[in-house]
């Protein structure tokens, strides 16, 4: 079982995520996200410190190709996670950055909705590496990030239509992530919100008891 965690803010938090057993760790450019960094020169440190003891996954909600472009070349991540509104993004716009980015994986975001979400899921596979299956929130320009789980029958219905490995997202703590496992299959799965520690004055950092938790709950599912 894949474990991957958002998101890092500094090269020793993802090395501590790491030490705890994550095995992609994922990094948020400036783009008005939760826990971004704030230049890319910052997501390159982390991916330098990383290096090859996990594997470090670039998310974007850009939609413009060349700036996506740019940002994989300079910070150089193992994954780039493609993660747009619902739709914003097609299939062909994805096999255009594809095409731009030869030998760089592309993880798409597929928001789980409702059966609909399968056949969304069918089309992105045909021109991803990986899916990652998420719950889109109001109020975040991308698909992730809510702390909310979603309808996992719709999710292993994904995971039995598609080719490509799938990372299962949205709402997973060491509460329920033994559950969600045994009911998806998932190649995968990530966590964001319910590893997190709140930091005064706003902000969050990873709350490295939540984070072994995880891994544990996971990793014995």
């Amino acid at each position: 079982m894949i474990i991957q965690l958002y998101t890092m803010q500094s090269p020793a938090e993802a090395l501590a995520c790491v030490d705890a057993g994550a095995d992609h760790v994922g990094i948020t450019p400036p783009q008005g996200l939760p826990g971004e960094l704030p230049t890319l020169e910052a997501m390159r440190d982390i991916v330098d410190a990383v290096g090859d003891r996990a594997r470090c996954v670039a998310l974007t909600v850009d939609m413009d190709p060349a700036r996506i472009v740019t940002m994989v070349e300079l910070v150089r991540p193992s994954i780039l996670h493609l993660c747009p509104l619902a739709e914003r993004i097609t299939p062909r716009d994805v096999g255009a950055i594809r095409a731009r980015l030869p030998g760089v994986p592309i993880m798409t975001a597929v928001s789980v909705t409702g059966l609909e979400s399968v056949r969304v899921a069918r089309d992105y596979a045909e021109v991803s590496d990986y899916l990652i299956l998420d719950t889109q929130a109001a109020g975040i320009p991308g698909i992730g990030a809510s702390g909310k789980t979603h309808d996992w029958s719709v999710s292993r219905d994904i995971v039995d239509s598609v080719r490509v490995p799938v990372i299962l997202a949205g709402g997973l703590s060491a509460e329920n992530v033994r559950q969600a496992i045994r009911a998806v299959a998932p190649w995968g799965v990530d966590s964001l919100t319910h590893t997190n520690r709140a930091l005064d004055g706003g902000g969050f950092c990873k709350d490295l008891e939540r984070v072994a938790a995880f891994v544990a709950a996971a990793r014995h599912a």
